[in-house]
């Protein structure tokens, strides 16, 4: 899923965002819009990680989302 996708979404997409970083709080979700960079930067804040390994994670995150969303895409065909 692509970033404009995520943004989009965001509010739906808050769940698995807490799965995938737990440290993240639900004020801290809230307060963010999708927007990669600031994901990025709640995730270097709560867990104390390179800007860069944080980037990577988010990265991996999104290709995970769209990989479920082409599996329920063919699902549905």
């Amino acid at each position: 899923m692509n970033w404009d996708q995520i943004e989009g979404k965001w509010k739906q997409l808050t769940g698995s965002a807490q799965e995938q970083w737990g440290k993240l709080t639900s004020d801290d979700l809230a307060t963010l819009t999708g927007q990669k960079d600031q994901l990025v930067g709640k995730i270097q804040e709560r867990y104390g990680i390179a800007k860069a390994e944080a980037e990577e994670q988010a990265e991996k995150w999104s290709r995970a989302l769209k990989a479920i969303n082409q599996e329920n895409a063919a699902t549905r065909l």
